[in-house]
């Protein structure tokens, strides 16, 4: 999008890791008008309050600062779901003046419509301008990202992990095993296709041995939520890594398998289902299990390893196994063992090539 609107300079304190892709100075030109705004638009806003549960900004370089009153931050329009969150939407115009939130660590920014009840509020945030170019175009993170791919190129092997919810022990199932491949003398990448921009979980790939990662946020999208088909992105990341020559790619798929993300759209495509040679689930609890098994077997789509909190005992690994007749193993009690049980697949493959 154009803008025909005078510009002038801010100096800003924050710039939110949500337009980290961009790599931009801490002196942004902005629109003094209003704007018709689209996800993934870069703005300018003023922290009007503090949170004392949702109070950091993630920088750029992955640190946490603190939000205080009068900061000025640099956000991205965008949308989230979250069911142990924020839920917010991209507002239909945006000016100068204007109130809004912060709906997420990353910097994410739009009109927060709830959240959970372990939160405070969101805090409010007053517009400043949108971001724009020397030649007044708007300043928005799909510039440059990774197109959507149409086909998957061949991949190399790739495990996939997917949970009932958030907070659900993806993001532990997925380092550790990233951790473990790293440490046998694998070229691990590492990619989250879905979610709320942040580039924690990506970082934290990178922290246990990952040598590349990618994510949503490469394809310029600040959430996937309210995405039609989310497919075509997650081809274009998967492709993106399978570029860089990897033994094995490790895959989160963020939130849960069901929920506001999209992440139906990426199970029913059979050209990415083709592409996984193992599906981790985790999950919380055995009525987790249970559904989770449910929903994945609409998409025609087994479980190979069971993970996640309901494994974090003995108690709960010993009764997936013999209630269910999954495998199951822990992340965090016996990443070793977790990383044979996903690997084993891997190994079959190969030895059948």
């Amino acid at each position: 999008m154009t803008s025909n609107c005078e510009s002038n300079i801010i100096r800003v304190d924050k710039i939110g890791s949500a337009a980290a892709r961009l790599d931009l100075p801490h002196e942004i030109a902005v629109t003094k008008g209003t704007a018709v705004p689209s996800s993934g638009d870069v703005v300018v806003v003023r922290a009007l309050g503090e949170s004392a549960t949702y109070g950091n900004l993630e920088l750029g370089n992955g640190r946490l600062a603190r939000i205080t009153t009068g900061d000025v931050l640099v956000g991205v329009l965008g949308a989230r779901r979250a069911l142990k969150g924020f839920v917010g939407d991209v507002p239909s115009s945006i000016g100068a003046g204007d109130r809004l939130h912060l709906l997420n660590m990353g910097g994410v920014i739009g009109i927060c419509s709830g959240h959970h009840s372990s939160l405070s509020d969101a805090i409010t945030v007053q517009v400043l301008g949108v971001a724009v170019r020397p030649e007044g175009d708007v300043v928005n993170i799909g510039d440059g990202a990774l197109e959507p791919a149409a086909t998957l190129v061949h991949s190399a092997p790739m495990i996939v992990i997917g949970g009932t919810c958030m907070n659900s022990g993806k993001t532990v199932a997925a380092t550790e095993i990233i951790k473990q491949a790293s440490h046998r003398g694998l070229r691990v990448a590492g990619a989250k296709l879905s979610g709320v921009a942040a580039l924690r979980d990506t970082l934290n790939m990178q922290d246990h041995g990952a040598f590349a990662t990618a994510s949503f946020m490469d394809c310029g999208l600040p959430s996937t939520a309210n995405i039609e088909d989310l497919a075509p992105t997650a081809r274009s990341i998967i492709n993106h890594l399978n570029s860089l020559s990897p033994d094995l790619i490790v895959v989160e798929l963020g939130d849960g398998i069901v929920g506001g993300y999209s992440v139906e759209s990426v199970l029913r495509d059979v050209q990415i289902r083709e592409a996984f040679t193992t599906f981790v689930l985790c999950a919380s609890d055995y009525v987790g299990v249970i559904g989770g098994a449910s929903v994945l077997q609409q998409f025609e789509i087994g479980i190979d390893v069971v993970a996640g909190s309901v494994t974090d005992s003995q108690m709960g690994e010993d009764y997936i196994t013999s209630h269910f007749g999954f495998t199951a193993g822990n992340a965090r009690r016996d990443g070793s063992r977790l990383f044979d049980l996903v690997y084993a697949p891997v190994t079959r493959m190969k030895l059948a090539a």
